[in-house]
């Protein structure tokens, strides 16, 4: 699972990911902003986090890097041998090498932008030392199932949920160009050009826009679904995928474990493929697809017509304690009132239940909890859903 600060680290590995990827601001695709960010002062944290839970935690350094890359990475070498995360996620040959020479006791990933294809490239970096690799995106499951039987020694990751981009791989040049280099797309800093609504302006009628039209239903014509492959989990159990990756650094909290605990279930099969899905739609999205996974990626890919995420319900509030009774300690994130209908879910239980009393500190008993308060609410028909061993819950709306 994704974690973009150590909050989210916690609550990924309390939902069931056995292991995340984190990264640090100046090699990471993802550049975060707010937070308690990742960085090279927190990084032995976060891997000794891991540690405690007997979890794994990856590094990404996976941006193309120049020369003063190289002098930052250079500069951090002592922390990051001191801190030991349980891999580097590199995709530049330079970090790589740099890696093996001043690292040589930390693994190595390669990352997805490597644009890893066929079996003759796995073997190209497992022969340079590395130990898993990240498959591209673009690979069907007939491909993916045959480099696996070509390359037996080294371990296979690939994406199954998430955000997709348009260009290969990830290696889009769009927001660099847009931004006239101020939003560098392989540096952390993508603008999401993609993501746009887009007119066409013809240079002979300067000031008339004209609509681009895609099937009526509007102009994000490079804006991708979201990739959903939780109904073949089973299937790349089946033909020896080591690691499941879900791609979502700067999404919610709330995201990171409502995802991890819906793969979780499918992997252990307690939850059936179908019904994933469907859970799954509650979690932010732009509409799902299998992207190349079935070998038909075609127009039914991509969203025209939203370019921001929907969910089918609504972050609420994160549960910091369980207190007498059905008495919940809550911050919030969403308004909630007396009476509202809400679902409570934990890593190993989710329930209904209702507002019956909101407890201010300072106002007593009020209707309505605002976002970012922090109260207690007590509810009712509300059984079983603390998890004394975990120790995480939070709400959303039905």
């Amino acid at each position: 699972m994704p974690a973009g600060s150590i909050e989210k680290l916690k609550y990924a590995y309390g939902y069931g990911a056995d292991a995340c990827y984190i990264g640090l601001a100046d090699f990471s695709l993802r550049a975060l902003r707010k937070g308690e960010l990742i960085d090279e002062t927190n990084l032995k944290t976060a891997v000794d986090i891991a540690n405690s839970l007997s979890k794994k935690v990856y590094c990404t350094f996976n941006i193309f890097a120049y020369d003063y890359d190289i002098d930052k990475l250079m500069s951090l070498i002592d922390i990051i041998k001191d801190a030991k995360p349980h891999a580097l996620i590199i995709s530049d040959m330079g970090i790589l090498r740099v890696v093996k020479k001043y690292l040589k006791d930390i693994d190595i990933h390669i990352s997805t932008q490597a644009n890893i294809l066929n079996s003759q490239a796995v073997k190209f970096y497992r022969d340079l030392g590395a130990k898993r690799v990240v498959l591209a995106r673009e690979l069907s499951i007939d491909k993916i199932e045959k480099i696996r039987n070509e390359v037996a020694d080294i371990e296979l990751e690939m994406f199954v949920h998430g955000a997709q981009c348009m260009a290969y791989s990830g290696r889009c040049m769009l927001s660099d160009y847009m931004t006239q280099g101020e939003r560098q797309a392989n540096k952390g800093n993508c603008a999401q050009s993609c993501r746009w609504s887009y007119k066409l302006l013809e240079e002979t009628r300067p000031n008339e826009y004209f609509e681009i039209v895609e099937n009526n239903k509007g102009t994000h014509i490079m804006s991708t679904k979201d990739l959903c492959l939780v109904k073949h989990i089973q299937k790349l159990i089946d033909i020896g995928i080591d690691s499941f990756k879900v791609e979502g650094r700067t999404k919610s909290l709330y995201y990171v474990s409502a995802v991890a605990k819906i793969y979780r279930e499918v992997i252990d099969n307690k939850i059936k493929p179908d019904a994933a899905f469907e859970e799954l739609k509650k979690v932010g999205n732009r509409g799902y697809c299998e992207g190349f996974f079935l070998n038909n990626n075609d127009s039914g890919s991509y969203s025209y017509d939203i370019s921001k995420g929907l969910a089918g319900s609504d972050f609420l509030a994160i549960v910091k304690e369980k207190r007498d009774d059905n008495t919940y300690r809550v911050i919030i994130k969403n308004k909630i009132k007396l009476e509202d209908e809400i679902e409570v879910i934990s890593p190993n239980f989710s329930s209904f239940a209702r507002v019956k009393k909101i407890i201010h500190d300072k106002k007593g008993e009020v209707e309505v909890a605002n976002t970012n308060d922090e109260i207690n609410i007590i509810l009712e028909n509300c059984d079983n859903i603390w998890d004394k061993e975990a120790n995480f819950a939070l709400f959303r709306t039905i």
